[in-house]
């Protein structure tokens, strides 16, 4: 189970390079993607045809005289509000950057901001160290065995085999440089 504590922290400065480059970052994110949904919104407005409507009510009320077109160069209006997001975004970093800096002379008066948090530690209780049991063995009832499993249990060849592979991986080891031998 977590043990939970209440931490207390000071926020005193903010490195107003850091603060500059996430601003930027997020601010010319949003400005893309701002950019994008105005796009596809202008591209809805023109194919449902509501710049024509707006033309023919500016001209009723005589805002605009016949043949006149308030939408007449979409590429106008396009240019200008690529200028002026790409103006926002500086803006909003440069006004970014410099709330950072006030921040930083302000929390060298005041002391900066105090934030309480919580901090979760679990607590690890010791395994119980691995000891491997011994094992019984029950005898081998031969008389309860087939005639397929009497040959296996009655071939001395396969015990050979594996005592001489045990005698030479100790052999192996014996003669391991790295293993200091019995002399030492």
């Amino acid at each position: 189970m977590p043990a939970v504590r209440r931490v207390r922290r000071v926020i005193r400065k903010f490195d107003p390079w850091t603060v500059f480059k996430v601003s930027l970052l997020f601010h010319a994110v949003l400005t893309v993607g701002l950019l994008l949904g105005l796009l596809i919104l202008w591209s809805v407005i023109i194919n449902v045809g509501v710049p024509e409507r707006l033309d023919d009510f500016l001209t009723v009320i005589t805002l605009l005289e016949d043949g006149d077109s308030f939408f007449n160069n979409g590429q106008q209006y396009l240019r200008v509000v690529v200028f002026l997001a790409a103006l926002f975004s500086m803006a909003m970093t440069l006004l970014s950057t410099i709330a950072a800096i006030l921040y930083n002379l302000i929390s060298d008066v005041v002391g900066g901001v105090e934030v309480v948090m919580l901090e979760e530690t679990l607590r690890l209780q010791p395994a119980a160290p691995a000891i491997r049991q011994p094992q019984a063995w029950a005898p081998v009832d031969r008389e309860a065995l087939t005639e397929e499993h009497r040959p296996i249990l009655d071939s001395t060849e396969e015990v050979e085999v594996i005592e001489d592979a045990t005698l030479a991986s100790t052999e192996v080891i014996e003669s391991d440089p790295l293993v200091p031998s019995q002399g030492d």
